[in-house]
């Protein structure tokens, strides 16, 4: 697997004859006894693993069942795992790694049973390494095996029926994990007096009452992945209050003394000694009213991009406007009620598998507003003026954030981003509506609205300026009136140099050859002077925009600038387009010079015109929408 590497002298080893000699893929069914952690920091991904054991229709779809080492076998293995609103499937050969003939990693506390391990495997190699199951959140994983969407309860603002909530998700099939914070790095795995430990993800098992002493006590299970290291306070395994517990009571509760990793505890203690609890539904409305009701799904992939949609959150105003945009249509209101339900979710791709590359998890979330009576991308000064209606609770760094909002019938903005401006992802938005909501990327269509180009003025009406490019045409052209791209580019450079409100080094060559391309009418190659004209109006039209848009008078424009004022010059692009563009036009700075603006708004004309030219005559041809024609013929 790439990636892997031996952590021992004796390598990986393949299970059949090298590790045991009757190796099972699944004995006596998949159960959280079978998941002990190895030297691996993955405890989040086997609270997870064990979590999963307790839905068997879950486990089912992640390790299909008709696999196992008996006849026909051909030494791999394959699981499913969700990612970014897909199943994918991993296939793994059955090479472990070990040491001494036992397994580095996570094993059964069966050692000839394997589909904990495998499954293990099968995780890193999506991920790109077992390197990269170091650390993370149970939360990740239980959405990788379920496709479901997360929320996350604080102990200390838990609400009063929070027993009620776990226990209705539990009997739904969600999958919860919970968690001690920890003050700081050398408290990771430090110990409490109770023997529980700080720093390490946690499964939730069960949860239950039983009678002691007359009165109803609210119990639950927890599971440490370890296969060991266990609470120690009350109803913990050896604890006195048992024996005031009957033994068909006990059985019932699965009681034991054994010193698995698994115990109960008192609710009370629970909420008093855990700090966060997490829980993957498999289905928004899991922890709603009993009744089960589909939830209706959308969702959009999108990409921050530095340069043009990588505009940070609210506090970064200048910026803040270039994020994706997405227009939200709630239209029916909830059963009964005057507003409507959903639940956004906004998550960030692959930041696990990029980690050896240097990525970390960015701080992400997201706001919403109300939508003004128009059809397109919000620009800087809707946001200085407007409050949001709703956001996320608060930016973090977790793969996921997600929130239940309740908001009036009507159009809003939903704008994801991270915190901080210029950071690079590809996100996945889910929005879940209790009833059918319309969602629609206001980035995804290319809207282009050139004016047909004027027609040049007549000798006898130019004005002084016209009459001196015609001078200097004849002088460089000669008897024809025709100009190559050298002499175009001479032309130009010695007029724009006498221009002091605009600052720039120079025009290139390959400038003056697409200037051409645009305005040569007869196919030669060359301009004539009636051409030149026309352009050097059009000209005029976009030193304006520059000098617009040069804020700070440099002679250079801020890329998160362009979609406005490529807008003002006819041109809303999608998003998509204009990250092309930047990626293509723009320095190391996020700036881009005149003669880049120049170049880009010219071969944009070009395409757009030619791709106007071909749909109009020869409609059963073209079968590119222009976004598609444009990047093909601007060859970004």
């Amino acid at each position: 697997m790439p990636g892997m590497k031996p952590s021992n002298p004796n390598g990986g080893k393949y299970m059949h004859f090298e590790i045991v000699k009757n190796p099972e893929f699944i004995l006596g069914g998949a159960t959280r006894t079978d998941i002990c952690q190895g030297e691996l920091g993955d405890c989040w991904l086997l609270a997870a693993i064990a979590s999963l054991t307790l839905n068997q229709k879950a486990l089912a779809r992640v390790i299909p069942q008709d696999q196992s080492f008996g006849p026909g076998y051909a030494g791999i293995f394959h699981f499913q795992f969700w990612q970014h609103s897909e199943w994918l499937d991993v296939v793994i050969d059955d090479r472990l790694p070990t040491f001494r003939d036992r397994l580095v990693f996570l094993h059964s506390a069966d050692h000839n049973e394997f589909w904990s391990a495998l499954l293990e495997k099968a995780y890193a190699k999506l991920n790109g390494s077992y390197e990269a199951l170091k650390g993370g959140s149970a939360i990740e994983a239980m959405e990788d095996f379920t496709g479901g969407v997360a929320e996350t309860f604080q102990m200390k603002e838990a609400p009063e029926n929070f027993y009620e909530i776990l226990e209705k998700a539990l009997k739904r099939g969600s999958l919860l994990g919970c968690f001690i914070d920890t003050g700081s790095a050398a408290e990771s795995e430090a110990r409490t007096p109770f023997g529980l430990i700080k720093g390490h993800a946690y499964s939730v098992t069960g949860i239950d009452q039983v009678n002691f002493r007359g009165q109803r006590i609210e119990l639950i299970r927890v599971r440490n992945p370890w296969g060991q290291v266990e609470w120690n306070g009350s109803w913990s395994d050896s604890s006195p209050e048992w024996r005031s517990v009957g033994p068909a009571e006990q059985k019932r509760l699965c009681h034991t003394a054994l010193d698995d990793g698994e115990f109960w505890m008192a609710f009370k203690d629970f909420k008093a000694h855990f700090d966060k609890v997490e829980i993957c539904n498999l289905t928004p409305d899991a922890l709603e009213e009993d009744a089960v009701h589909k939830w209706e799904v959308t969702v959009h992939q999108g990409s921050w991009v530095r340069g043009s949609t990588a505009g940070g959150c609210r506090n970064f105003l200048d910026t803040f406007w270039t994020n994706p945009q997405i227009k939200l249509s709630l239209t029916e209101k909830d059963e009964g009620q005057e507003e409507c339900s959903f639940l956004v979710a906004l998550m960030q791709k692959d930041r696990r598998k990029l980690k050896r590359f240097g990525a970390n998890v960015l701080t992400i979330g997201y706001a919403i507003y109300e939508c003004p009576d128009k059809d397109e991308h919000l620009n800087k000064d809707f946001f200085r003026y407007h409050a949001s209606r709703a956001r996320s609770k608060t930016f973090i760094n977790l793969r996921e954030v997600s929130d239940r909002f309740k908001l009036p019938p009507g159009e809003y903005i939903l704008i994801p981003s991270t915190f901080e401006p210029h950071q690079e992802a590809d996100f996945c938005l889910r929005i879940f509506s209790e009833k059918k909501a319309i969602t629609r990327d206001m980035d995804g269509n290319v809207d282009i609205d050139l004016p047909e180009p004027p027609k040049p003025t007549p000798p006898d009406q130019e004005t002084e300026e016209e009459l001196r490019f015609r001078a200097l045409f004849e002088q460089v052209a000669g008897e024809d009136m025709e100009v190559t791209a050298e002499e175009l580019e001479y032309v130009l450079n010695a007029v724009l140099r006498k221009k002091k409100d605009i600052k720039f080094k120079k025009l290139s060559l390959i400038s003056c050859k697409n200037i051409i391309s645009l305005m040569d009418t007869s196919g030669n190659g060359k301009l004539e002077f009636d051409e030149f004209k026309v352009f050097w109006d059009k000209l005029k039209q976009w030193i304006n925009l520059f000098l617009r848009f040069d804020a700070d008078k440099s002679g250079t424009m801020s890329t998160y600038e362009l979609r406005t004022a490529l807008k003002a010059a006819g041109f809303q692009l999608s998003s998509h387009l204009l990250q092309l563009i930047v990626l293509r036009y723009a320095d190391e700075e996020l700036q881009m010079d005149f003669d880049d603006f120049l170049n880009c708004l010219v071969r944009l004309e070009n395409a757009s015109r030619v791709f106007q030219a071909l749909s109009t005559k020869n409609k059963e041809f073209i079968h590119l929408t222009i976004n598609e024609f444009i990047h093909l013929t601007m060859n970004i």
